[in-house]
């Protein structure tokens, strides 16, 4: 794949998952319309996969959903393949196993790229917690949002617990989690879940102008605000200055070519 021109990944198609690169801007998109992009082992895998093939020069990834949703949550059927056998795996093995899911997940949230959740239909426990792991959610007026996993017994393992808490608070995340109602879009956006919320036909274009604003600001600058943002929460007052004062020394540097 190269700068400045469109390019599709095909090894993926099998795993449900298709790459696409124009210049600085990657899609991925879940491609399982059939079942709702219900989500498996081989998907994650997949998305793991494109942490490492998307370019040095990709500055935007947009998170998508082909069909009817963005994705349906985990595959039942899936999970009752590969559930049972986790568990039978001592302690240590089974929560490896679990990180190399969660890794899926986790690398939308690197400084390097800004990354953008364009949700509409069902986005249930898995594809919540996808959308979780993006820096933005641009919702469909349709979108629906469920963190799940309760009704199967289990918590919510792909990363998204500490976003959804710092987005609502700890309080109505534990509600969120507890009870895996549906949250419709206009709730997501007064809970501070969604960046935005716009008609169906409208959300591509919504993305793309978001992505093209995204790009307008300096590279450096962009990664530097993200990484600041991200650990601001955990951080004192005096801390995050401190790191505000060596982020923009950084930037001064390099802007005079001394970095």
């Amino acid at each position: 794949m190269t700068s400045g021109h469109a390019a599709s990944g095909t090894s993926g198609s099998e795993a449900g998952v298709r790459l696409d690169q124009d210049g600085p801007v990657a899609t991925v998109t879940l491609c399982r319309p059939e079942v709702l992009n219900a989500q498996t082992p081989a998907m994650w895998a997949e998305l793991s996969n494109i942490s490492r093939k998307i370019s040095g020069d990709v500055r935007v990834v947009i998170v998508r959903g082909e069909g009817r949703a963005f994705s349906a949550g985990l595959d039942l059927s899936a999970a009752r393949d590969s559930l049972p056998p986790l568990a039978q795996l001592s302690p240590e093995e089974c929560a490896d196993r679990i990180a190399g899911f969660q890794s899926a997940f986790t690398w939308l949230r690197k400084p390097s790229i800004v990354t953008i959740a364009a949700v509409h239909g069902h986005a249930i426990g898995a594809g919540f917690q996808l959308a979780l792991n993006c820096d933005m959610r641009v919702l469909a007026d349709d979108a629906r949002f469920a963190m799940a996993e309760v009704t199967l017994g289990l918590v919510p393992d792909l990363g998204g617990t500490k976003r959804l808490a710092e987005l609502v608070g700890p309080s109505r995340a534990l509600e969120i989690c507890l009870t895996g109602r549906r949250i419709a879009a206009d709730e997501a956006e007064r809970i501070g879940l969604a960046t935005a919320v716009v008609p169906p036909d409208e959300l591509s274009a919504t993305v793309s102008d978001l992505a093209a604003a995204v790009l307008a600001a300096e590279r450096g600058a962009a990664a530097e605000i993200k990484a600041l943002l991200a650990g601001a929460l955990a951080k004192t007052y005096p801390e995050q200055d401190r790191a505000e004062r060596e982020a923009q020394t950084r930037r001064l540097r390099d802007i005079a070519g001394l970095e």
